[in-house]
């Protein structure tokens, strides 16, 4: 028995537990968040009802979703943005703008195989990706308007707003890997499950923490 066990056997109330956990937990039974998700419905519904586009959308070729995957490309792209920004100097103004365009340009795909996820939850899952979708919808948003000030030259707006755009794009991939880690979001190959004479793994968990509610 390893120290972090014998801790949380000692103090199990105080062991692996987080400040986010009630945090979450309140987001996942808000149902206030469900009159988002009614109308959302109508927008997403007709990406999931064609079965060549939702397959495409899901990442039926790519194996399992390929929601996660593709946020690498916009997240990668901003965060390289305020870096230039903050370390690059003048010379490094144009980079950092073509980077700030194509981390949008990248967030369409982005939004659209997330969309598509989204459509099969419920319950709990259902509000936490409306939340997810919220924040990051804020980001993008603040990361357009960052592009706008950069090309009206007002640069130390633009700056501003980008690093404001990254704040909630992490508070927006604390919800995403919420949703992966905990809730088990995602679309995946009947191929990657475990083989019937094989005992599944169980995945590892935090002392202290108990199972999905």
């Amino acid at each position: 028995m390893n120290l972090e066990e014998r801790r949380a056997q000692e103090r199990p109330e105080e062991a692996g537990r987080s400040p986010f956990v009630p945090a979450m937990r309140g987001v996942e039974r808000a149902r206030g968040l469900d009159t988002i998700g009614k109308g959302l419905e109508p927008v997403i519904r007709p990406l999931s009802s064609s079965t060549r586009t939702a397959a495409l959308l899901r990442g039926r070729w790519f194996g399992h979703a390929a929601h996660p995957a593709l946020t690498d490309l916009p997240l990668g792209a901003w965060t390289c943005t305020s870096l230039l920004d903050l370390f690059g100097g003048r010379r490094a103004r144009p980079a950092a703008r073509g980077l700030l365009a194509f981390g949008l340009a990248a967030a369409v795909p982005t939004v659209l195989t997330g969309a598509v996820e989204w459509d099969e939850t419920e319950g709990g899952d259902r509000r936490v990706g409306v939340a997810h979708a919220g924040i990051n919808g804020l980001a993008a948003c603040l990361y357009g308007a960052s592009l706008i000030a950069r090309r009206r030259h007002r640069h130390g707006l633009g700056v501003g707003l980008a690093l404001a755009g990254g704040a909630a794009a992490i508070v927006g991939g604390y919800l995403g890997g919420h949703l992966t880690l905990v809730r088990h979001v995602g679309t995946s190959d009947p191929g990657f499950q475990e083989e019937p004479e094989r005992p599944a793994r169980k995945r590892p968990e935090m002392a202290g923490t108990g199972a999905r509610a």
